[in-house]
């Protein structure tokens, strides 16, 4: 008589359920369009001519950059994911995908877009993508975001490099310029993550994740949201009488930087109840339109520029 063991039939490898979308999911489109479109604003408004061909496979490595940065900090968040409602309909917490699967994915895209970067562009470039991946990744995800207040606060420098590595490959060196815009986009994520962390703060304290919000409380993050807010909006209007931008940047920031202070003062006031809740979701959609805006004027700066001579 034979005898079937079930538990080497349940051992065969797996046939991987993922999709394409699957694919794209770890990714993190909505994350990787905003690091493209600031990517983009450093690019151009790098002094000098860029090659097409230059330009495009800049802008196209940061971006697959971004997206291996997504796919590793989904493989090593999935038991963290599977715990919050925002996150739990993500590939890995479904079992479309597998950890491994995930993180050798991003391995991949991480070691092409580098690669590709310092080759057919220039190796700063490649090297600051390459730091940036590393950061968010070993840096961020896998030590700050679990063990400390502050994660949000230093991890967001992974966030803010890719304009400085898109000047670089542009130009081959850095400047006052990038370093301006890494300082924005670094003092604009405390204010907008922790807007979001006071409204999901449940879920963050199921998942175990000491968000400012977990550790702290809603009051103490409340007065850093503003505090940070008061930062970010000195710091993005500095450029214009420094030199750096033009006039239309320097009026557009203080009229942002307007909304974001009116924002942050109202989820400072409002501490309870219906008020408090709409109040942090205000300020977190804000935040959003507030560093588009912000950048979309330095584009439009670049426009200018390039259609005077062709009026006068």
């Amino acid at each position: 008589m034979s005898v079937v063991d079930h538990n080497a039939i349940d051992a065969r490898p797996r046939i991987s359920e993922a999709e394409v979308g699957d694919y794209i999911a770890l990714l993190k489109p909505r994350v990787m369009s905003l690091v493209i479109f600031t990517a983009l604003v450093g690019l151009f408004i790098a002094p000098g001519h860029v090659h097409p061909v230059i330009a495009f496979t800049s802008i196209l490595c940061i971006a697959v950059g971004a997206g291996a940065s997504g796919a590793m900090n989904m493989a090593l968040e999935g038991d963290i994911d599977a715990l919050m409602t925002r996150t739990a309909n993500r590939p890995i917490p479904r079992g479309r995908i597998t950890s491994a699967e995930a993180m050798a994915f991003g391995l991949t895209l991480a070691f092409f877009s580098v690669l590709t970067l310092g080759i057919l562009v220039n190796w700063l470039a490649g090297a600051l993508l390459a730091f940036t991946i590393f950061f968010y990744v070993v840096i961020y995800t896998m030590w700050l975001k679990r063990w400390t207040a502050q994660n949000i606060v230093i991890g967001g420098a992974a966030g803010a490099l890719p304009p400085v590595v898109a000047w670089a490959a542009a130009t081959g060196s850095l400047s006052m310029e990038p370093a301006l815009l890494f300082l924005i986009i670094f003092f604009w994520t405390p204010p907008h993550f922790w807007a979001l962390a006071l409204f999901r703060s449940d879920d963050y304290a199921r998942a175990g994740i000491p968000m400012l919000p977990v550790v702290a409380g809603p009051e103490a993050t409340r007065l850093q949201i503003l505090l940070y807010t008061i930062v970010l909006v000195a710091i993005a209007a500095a450029p214009w009488p420094l030199g750096y931008f033009d006039a239309v940047y320097g009026v557009t920031s203080l009229v942002l930087g307007a909304g974001m202070m009116w924002f942050a003062i109202e989820v400072y006031r409002r501490r309870e109840g219906k008020q408090a809740g709409r109040a942090t979701r205000r300020l977190f959609a804000f935040s959003i339109l507030y560093l588009f805006a912000l950048f979309a004027t330095l584009l439009l700066e670049v426009v200018i520029r390039a259609v005077a001579p062709l009026i006068g």
